[in-house]
């Protein structure tokens, strides 16, 4: 059978990639160098092709690469709505880990990105060798491009981790530049979209630290001759220890086809150069009018000296940024559905603040890039508010960042929408919550009713999005007297949204992080489901077991404690309670006359089993259920995952008895 000319120049790049991968030229030279050495001992004959073929299948070589390239036919698809590029066979390693499809294009340029190993991780110099089926914490390196994600596989922390992963970057993605035509290499030098690579650390406990942040330049390897170039990326700390090396990663970047005509090193290197010189021009040309426009503010009241108005903020490699810059138009495609289903999904990111060696309570400066944050799946109340807006925005809201304070004056970011019929909504992004504002009239009379305020913010120093900042410059910043009129000047100070764009528009400055899509969750709700469930089971027996007490599970009862929890989760994410009645219904029919039903529900954003029934031991009604005493007693438990974007979840358990009384 025949195969398709573009069919068969893919399969040829594959079956490339991967005997580049087992070394195979290097071996085949070894090989050829003994038998070329034996001829010489014996020098009866010349050495023949058939010769060099037998000396390869008697060393095993031969069968090697059979045995690798394992091919995995592709199932049949529905003609109609096949993309004009058709997914390549892929193959299976010697693991049996099928190797995740990439659709090549033939007509396209790729950028094939390899980590080839790591070292120099001296915080894991003292690490035992973890044992075999040992869990023990791992490195994961996470890689965005042009809006293209990946992420490897878990590795052991080490001091030299075993960090080999290799990715296939598109040159041109989801229709950026030219893609009828093959990319050149002088259109390549003008993409200055770095790979932004994040490292994080995953402990035993499943919690998550950020190790490294890194900006890769990919186009030195423009100037290579063979479209290929491997060297040393040394990966830097974050936050307090951004001046300190993390570890070191080898990396190889080479372009697929292989550049006709390449590039000479000065030429890249002045094109570096001239970005950076563009870049610090703009960046200085701000600061100037920055320190400029806070004069001004300062001159209108000497209190404004104490306003929480944060034109700069700090990222995890320590660059001082402008705030603008952290909020971007974000949309979530079909991954999330509605402004309140984003809210919720960002109050799922767990809140964290940054990390401060040593003590005296202060608090670390750190706004992280989306990217780190993303990775991280955790983050302080200003990554979770930047993350917020940026979404709303998407949803098409006129949505802004708020920086104050909150009840006791402790620092807080949150964020704001107006209505079009001048309604404020205060949302906030750690747990979801929204608080309608309805300001308090300072010169109504003394006796006249006046709104309370439900929200728990105190004052409000600025506001910001993606091409605004203002100041509040209100004669007081207290929440419940301010008014968000954003057009009227006593109220509120504009920074020039032309000097905003020149530093914070995406593309107008080089050392602006590039804006990551979010990826699709992974996790199998219903397998994740049922695997904590029995988890839960397991433990509640072996806790009855210790008090001497039987445990008989009643699956109906479980069964339905699914609807409750369903309807808790639509709760959350609508702010509309539905379904309880049913619920409750249903409970009473399946509860005999003289039996009592109790029930327990908690929420939690991991899916650690025992770390979960630990947390419920400590509530009384809980303990109360787990430990239930009486007569023909039936325990129940329900367990519901609810996946989101990043592999983010809502997890829901539900621990419910009923009983016979016997007082």
């Amino acid at each position: 059978m025949s195969l398709p000319p573009a069919k068969a120049s893919e399969l040829k790049q594959i079956i490339h990639d991967r005997l580049l991968k087992m070394d195979i030229h290097g071996r085949i030279r070894e090989v050829l160098s003994e038998t070329m050495e034996d001829d010489r001992v014996t020098a009866h004959r010349p050495l023949s092709e058939g010769d060099f073929l037998h000396a390869l299948q008697c060393r095993g070589i031969i069968d090697e690469v059979m045995k690798d390239l394992q091919i995995s036919e592709e199932p049949a698809t529905d003609v109609g709505s096949e993309s004009p590029f058709k997914s390549v066979t892929h193959f299976v390693n010697k693991d049996k880990i099928p190797l995740k499809k990439t659709i090549i294009d033939p007509s396209q340029r790729y950028l094939y990105l390899q980590v080839l190993g790591g070292k120099a991780f001296i915080e894991h110099l003292q690490d035992p060798e973890p044992l075999p089926g040992q869990v023990c914490s791992t490195f994961t390196l996470h890689l965005h491009f042009r809006n293209q994600r990946f992420h490897s596989k878990p590795v052991p922390c080490a001091c030299e981790p075993d960090l080999k992963e290799g990715f296939i970057l598109e040159i041109h993605k989801d229709g950026t530049g030219d893609g009828s035509k093959m990319v050149d290499a002088t259109t390549m030098l003008s993409l200055c979209d770095p790979a932004h690579l994040v490292l994080i650390k995953t402990d035993t406990a499943s919690e998550t630290t950020l190790v490294s942040s890194y900006f890769l330049d990919w186009r030195t390897v423009l100037s290579s001759q063979s479209s290929k170039t491997c060297f040393a990326v040394e990966l830097m700390g974050v936050g307090s220890e951004c001046k300190v090396p993390a570890g070191i990663l080898t990396v190889s970047l080479e372009l697929y086809p292989p550049l006709s005509e390449t590039l000479s090193f000065d030429i890249i290197s002045t094109q570096q150069s001239l970005e950076r010189q563009k870049t610090a021009d703009k960046e200085r040309l701000f600061l100037v009018y920055a320190k400029q426009w806070w004069r001004e503010f300062l001159e209108i009241r000497p209190s404004h000296q104490s306003k929480l108005v944060k034109i700069f903020a700090q990222d995890e490699n320590g660059v001082n940024r402008p705030v603008c810059s952290y909020v971007s138009v974000l949309r979530a495609g079909r991954l999330l559905e509605s402004p309140r289903q984003a809210a919720r999904f960002v109050s799922l990111l767990a809140h964290e603040k940054a990390p401060v060696v040593g003590g005296g309570g202060s608090k670390q400066e750190q706004w992280c890039t989306l990217m780190a944050f993303m990775c991280r799946g955790k983050g302080d109340c200003e990554d979770h508010a930047t993350l917020l807006c940026s979404l709303l925005l998407g949803f098409g809201l006129d949505a802004y960042v708020c920086v104050g304070t909150k009840s006791k004056g402790l620092p807080h970011t949150w964020v704001l929408t107006r209505g079009t019929d001048g309604s404020i909504t205060f949302w906030e992004s750690l747990t979801a919550h929204r608080y309608l504002h309805q300001p308090i009239d300072p010169d109504s009379p003394p006796m006249a009713p006046q709104h309370k305020q439900s929200s728990p913010y105190r004052t409000v120093g600025c506001v910001f999005n993606h091409q605004t900042f203002l100041a509040n410059c209100q004669p007081s910043d207290a929440v419940e007297l301010c008014l968000f009129d954003f057009q009227n000047p006593s109220c509120w100070k504009a920074m020039s949204e032309e000097a905003l764009r020149s530093v914070c528009a995406p593309g107008s400055i080089t050392s602006l992080p590039p804006l990551p899509p979010l990826c699709a969750p992974s996790l199998d709700p219903a397998a994740t489901s049922n695997r904590l469930e029995l988890e839960m089971r397991y433990l509640i027996s072996e806790h009855r077991k210790d008090l001497d007490l039987a445990t008989v599970w009643d699956d109906h009862i479980s069964y339905l404690l699914s609807s409750a929890l369903s309807a808790y989760e639509m709760e959350r994410c609508t702010g509309v309670s539905c379904g309880n009645e049913e619920f409750q219904d249903a409970v009473r029919r399946a509860v005999p006359d003289g039996h009592t039903f109790k029930g327990f529900p908690i929420h939690f954003l991991h899916c650690n089993a025992r770390r979960a029934f630990a947390i419920c031991l400590r509530s009384s009604f809980c303990e109360e259920i787990v430990c239930c005493r009486g007569d023909n007693v039936r325990l129940a438990v329900r367990v519901r995952v609810f996946p989101y974007p990043e592999n983010a979840c809502a997890v829901w358990l539900m621990f419910a008895c009923k009983y016979r009384s016997v007082l």
